[in-house]
């Protein structure tokens, strides 16, 4: 037999009301949640920095004058020829199947070693390709104005493929 718990009374409605009140406030907490996790439709085609807008211009300047182009080419950009020794050739931009955000662009120039493209492992000898590390190296006085202006460069530089269809999740 089970043991009887005592009730306890309340005014007429009042279990009703408070379970009206808490279906309310899982709602309410629903759409904050999503409103906090969706991405707006100019995400992939528009550049958005959350600090400020960078110059396309001074992100070139900033790219010869870090001295990217010693590795790096950017799809459809004249650069000035390189003097010195390049370790690799790796081409920036032109057309991918995926959005590339500033966060992929930022992340590979602060961190190269996150992800190493399958066009610089195949400039490796095959047995050097598992534990490759990249050669690029950290360029510790860049600022924060030239790391916006360089992913804005950069970012214009990459056209999505014909037929990509981008999904939002909302």
């Amino acid at each position: 037999m089970k043991p009887m718990l005592p009730r306890v009374r309340t005014p007429a409605g009042a279990p009703r009301a408070g379970l009206l009140l808490s279906r309310l406030a899982g709602v309410q907490l629903l759409l904050l949640l999503f409103t906090g996790c969706a991405t707006h439709p100019d995400y992939a085609t528009q550049f958005r920095f959350p600090v400020e807008w960078g110059s396309i211009e001074a992100g070139r300047q900033t790219f010869v004058a870090l001295q990217c182009h010693q590795c790096h080419s950017v799809n459809g950009v004249t650069l000035p020829a390189f003097e010195g020794e390049s370790p690799v050739r790796l081409e920036l931009g032109g057309e991918i199947a995926y959005v590339k955000t500033y966060a992929d662009l930022v992340t590979s120039i602060v961190n190269p070693n996150h992800v190493l493209s399958d066009e610089y492992l195949r400039q490796l000898p095959p047995g050097e390709r598992r534990a490759a590390q990249s050669v690029m190296p950290f360029n510790e006085q860049m600022t924060v104005a030239q790391l916006i202006d360089l992913v804005t460069f950069l970012n214009s530089r990459y056209v999505l493929i014909d037929g990509y269809s981008e999904i939002y999740y909302r």
